[in-house]
């Protein structure tokens, strides 16, 4: 990578961020360094609204494409960037728009909920953006009478029907990290840790899911397992989110839940991974990649996650 610093590369990052008033925001899924360096770390509704309320003229996103767009939308008049624009999500590569516009077309009149893992051009088709950690109360409050399509994660879907005892039509969509862990090793695991707890993500699937002793969103994980007296947790979702966990409460111990294929990384999301302080360092520095939007788009895009925000004001 040309021109990167090779020493005091966070000195160089911190320097650049004050001479483009810049503020940065990274998910749990990226690397510690990139964690301990961003002025907010959060999931993605927590993202959405740090984008919502920033002051800054320039957003670097260390996420995903989707988020990223995301900031763009509710921010038109700033500059974005993304330090990997390669960097995307399987959920929404998974749903795409023309695909999902024909699936619309066999549901005439129903309600649209899309989980905010999805393009801009998925959002403009829907009636409202949900995150995990609002998806069920924001589901529960819809009208009755009408059918509610939900997209693309349809584990996440699933998750939301059964607590809500809304029957929801589903996209077959679902992420790769969350589709990897093996339940069967997962029992081992509590077989070898007596007292141990689970905890995952309402994107895994069922069989994870039935033997987790909470379920939640990436921050409502980290709270748990603050606040739990459990001293060991076996977690269910991307690794990243365990350096929060560790700093957070270092006293306890946290094991990443195993994959069904040990001989790779497959818990870790290869997209959030594209994201590193050389590119970071270099977005500050250029300006790019940037993330571009049409207007007509971007203001489609907008009203489901301006609803979205204004129901989960109290999530």
């Amino acid at each position: 990578m040309t021109d990167v610093p090779t020493t005091d590369l966070e000195g160089e990052i911190e320097r650049l961020r004050r001479e483009r008033n810049a503020v940065i925001l990274a998910h749990y899924y990226q690397e510690s360094e990139i964690q301990d360096l961003a002025d907010h770390v959060g999931d993605s509704l927590g993202l959405a609204r740090a984008a919502q309320a920033t002051k800054a003229d320039v957003i670097v996103f260390c996420g995903v494409h989707f988020m990223a767009e995301v900031a763009k939308i509710l921010n038109p008049d700033r500059v974005v960037v993304l330090p990997d624009l390669a960097a995307g999500c399987s959920l929404a590569d998974g749903c795409p728009p023309a695909s999902f516009k024909h699936f619309l077309g066999k549901h005439p009149g129903a309600t649209v909920v899309s989980y905010i893992n999805c393009s801009a051009e998925v959002k403009a088709m829907s009636d409202v953006i949900v995150t995990s950690s609002n998806a069920v109360p924001i589901v529960a409050a819809l009208p009755k009478d009408r059918p509610v399509v939900f997209a693309p994660d349809r584990h996440l879907g699933r998750f939301v029907a059964e607590k809500t005892g809304r029957e929801l039509v589903l996209w077959p969509g679902a992420c790769i990290v969350h589709e990897t862990f093996s339940e069967k090793k997962i029992i081992e695991l509590l077989l070898r840790n007596p007292g141990a707890e689970l905890i995952a993500h309402p994107e895994c699937e069922a069989p994870v899911l039935r033997h987790a002793k909470f379920i939640g969103s990436t921050t409502a994980l980290l709270k748990h397992a603050v606040s739990t007296p459990a001293q060991t947790l076996i977690v269910a979702t991307e690794e990243g989110i365990l350096h929060a966990m560790r700093r957070d409460a270092p006293h306890k111990t946290f094991i990443p839940a195993p994959p069904e294929d040990e001989s790779c990384a497959c818990n870790q999301c290869p997209h959030m991974r594209l994201n590193t302080m050389e590119k970071l360092y270099l977005a500050l520095r250029d300006l790019q990649p940037r993330i571009e939007m049409d207007e007509q788009l971007r203001l489609a895009a907008k009203r489901p996650i301006d609803r979205m925000l204004e129901l989960s004001a109290s999530v």
